[in-house]
């Protein structure tokens, strides 16, 4: 049995069809897991989740930022979720929305498998973690999301504080760190405080932040990271962590990653030719990016995050 992660495919569809036959996936014998933001951007977000929800019992997925924020505005009244991009409100508005949403909403934040060696989550775990507090702090938050009260998780989730997770916080407080760190940290300070702002290449950063794999005193946990979300990151793998996601909706590819390997192997597709791949950050003596997009915040974490 082969075991593939695969990174953000976020709607590309055309590129996940080409990858999985590359994979020559049989669905008898292989397992897909999948390091979240499946939706947004790509244009073909309502296909990918049919093919996922088809593929369900073969097929394992942490929850991203976009998938989070889809959920949300599914909370919405039907004149606001009119009002989103026409990719998402393709997703809202589908005969089967409510079997897919409710799917969706159901799926962790965090998987682990020992016996694979392996752990997987979108974006990372917050530098003092063990396994064990990363996983009671997601399956916190996966009660309440898969429960009834997911309606009022999910319209106060979005917020970049408490800038770091704590079990002395609030509840509400809590979860919604505990959601900050598995699906948008990138870069944090030594005590664990998010920077939201910072999302370019390492060495662009401030100074006293670090990648969140990179902090000082980091934990080591037993078993090796995947994870997705940081596309100018790219391809990265070290200190136990391989990162995957290659920007396929920006123009670059769309990675899978065995695992059921002893030395990882990496397999990808190139983005279609119509998806356009911004400029590099360029660096300037201070650190800061040249080319940095601005843009107006956001009240969906997704919206306001690049990948």
């Amino acid at each position: 049995m082969a075991v593939y992660a695969i990174g953000d495919v976020q709607g590309c569809y055309p590129e996940l069809q080409r990858l999985l036959d590359k994979l020559a996936f049989d669905p008898a014998a292989d397992r897909l897991w999948f390091c979240g933001d499946l939706v947004n951007r790509g244009g073909q977000s309502l296909e990918v989740l049919r093919l996922l929800h088809e593929l369900r019992e073969h097929v394992v997925i942490t929850l991203g930022n976009h998938d989070l924020s889809l959920l949300a505005i599914a909370q919405r009244k039907r004149d606001a979720q009119r009002r989103v991009n026409p990719e998402l409100r393709e997703v809202l508005f589908a005969d089967d929305a409510p079997v897919l949403l409710d799917w969706l909403r159901k799926q962790p934040l965090l998987h682990c498998d020992k016996e694979l060696g392996w752990t997987m989550v979108h974006a990372g775990l917050a530098p003092r973690w063990s396994l064990r507090q990363a996983k009671r702090a997601a399956h916190e938050v996966e009660r309440e999301l898969s429960g009834d009260r997911h309606a009022r998780l999910l319209s106060k989730m979005f917020g970049n504080t408490p800038a770091s997770w704590s079990p002395k916080l609030p509840l509400e407080e809590r979860l919604r760190a505990a959601i900050n760190v598995f699906t948008r940290m990138r870069y944090c300070d030594v005590r664990g405080r998010i920077d939201f702002n910072a999302k370019d290449i390492p060495g662009t950063q401030k100074a006293g932040l670090y990648p969140w794999f990179e902090v000082p005193g980091m934990r080591r946990r037993e078993t090796r990271i995947v994870c997705g979300h940081w596309s100018a990151l790219g391809l990265f793998a070290g200190l136990g962590v391989h990162a995957i996601d290659t920007g396929c909706v920006w123009g670059g590819k769309l990675t899978a990653l065995r695992l059921d390997r002893e030395e990882p192997q990496v397999i990808s597709v190139d983005a279609e030719p119509e998806r356009v791949r911004p400029a590099p950050p360029r660096v300037e003596k201070n650190g800061k990016s040249k080319n940095r997009k601005r843009g107006k915040k956001s009240e969906d974490a997704s919206e306001d995050d690049e990948s």
